[in-house]
């Protein structure tokens, strides 16, 4: 076989070991297999966050008949719908805005808040340069806002919320360089915070948004942009990420699953596991104040999705 054939025989192979491994189809009479999922663009590497914790957690769900644990990857929310819908995830751990998308279209429901970094709430923060002039949200009526990407709570979900409740238009432009209408927010996504800051800093666009931790992040806000940047608004605080179940799970799985990842934090066993589930310190209940906000976010994401997607 030619040396590139052989190459490519050899990637496809590797391929179909990695994405069979780790998307295997629920069966009939599949009821003592909890399933795991995630949405992802790097199924290995999350695979090796979140297999620890699933290890972890099987052995411990022997009394409710759970005895295996799978992890299925989704390519996008809409493929992680499908999965919920027809009962091939069992349990999803996602920030709080695609949580809410879950809810919505697939009957998902929160099981418990997650503390990562040992940060459970958070918020967005717009931001402009100190020398724009622009002092309030309605200060954006015709002006450029960077936000980082679709799927993101703290920097585009919220910050969406805010300005439509504020009775603002939003039109989504072609690239920094394109225009809004007089009578509206024109509205791009840079991906990264670096890039945000580096857009407001660089005059590309009138406005950033980033969450509150990534403001007090240097790495993400450099030092010698910050003194440049003045804050001009901060969405609510929301849950920094929750663990989702599927609406028609067994209860007395979804009541174990609970109890194990509640107690989680307290067993030197779960440390390691934790620490490599995306840095989580530990799993809280949903409090009233958690679910108001989590309500209100459910709402604004449909408007969003109805409004100006």
């Amino acid at each position: 076989m030619p040396r590139f054939r052989f190459a490519i025989a050899l990637a496809l192979i590797g391929a179909a070991v990695c994405f069979g491994s780790l998307a295997p189809a629920r069966a009939a009479g599949d009821d003592h297999v909890l399933v795991l999922g995630r949405m992802s663009d790097d199924p290995r590497a999350h695979y090796e966050q979140l297999k620890p914790l699933l290890d972890y957690v099987v052995p411990r769900m022997k009394d409710v008949g759970i005895t295996e644990g799978r992890i299925l990857m989704a390519r996008d929310v809409q493929q992680m719908n499908s999965y919920l819908r027809r009962g091939r995830v069992d349990w999803v751990t996602e920030t709080a805005g695609t949580a809410m998308r879950l809810q919505e279209r697939a009957g998902a429901k929160p099981l418990l808040l997650t503390e990562r970094g040992g940060v459970s709430r958070y918020h967005g923060i717009f931001f402009v340069r100190r020398d724009s002039g622009l002092e309030k949200l309605s200060d954006l009526e015709g002006r450029t806002v960077a936000f980082q990407n679709t799927a993101s709570t703290s920097a585009y979900f919220a910050p969406a919320v805010e300005l439509l409740d504020a009775g603002q238009r939003m039109e989504v432009l072609l690239s920094p360089m394109d225009r809004p209408g007089a009578d509206s927010v024109g509205y791009v996504f840079a991906r990264t915070e670096l890039n945000i800051a580096v857009w407001v800093h660089k005059r590309l666009v009138d406005a950033g948004v980033v969450s509150s931790l990534d403001w007090d992040d240097e790495r993400r806000i450099p030092p010698a942009f910050r003194s440049d940047f003045r804050i001009i608004h901060e969405t609510p605080d929301y849950p920094r990420a929750l663990e989702m179940v599927r609406g028609d799970l067994d209860p007395k799985v979804e009541a174990r699953l609970r109890e194990v990842l509640l107690q989680a934090a307290d067993d030197p066993e779960a440390s390691e596991a934790l620490r490599l589930f995306f840095r989580t310190t530990r799993f809280m209940p949903v409090d009233p104040a958690s679910q108001q906000a989590l309500e209100h976010l459910r709402r604004g994401v449909t408007r969003v999705r109805e409004q100006i997607e």
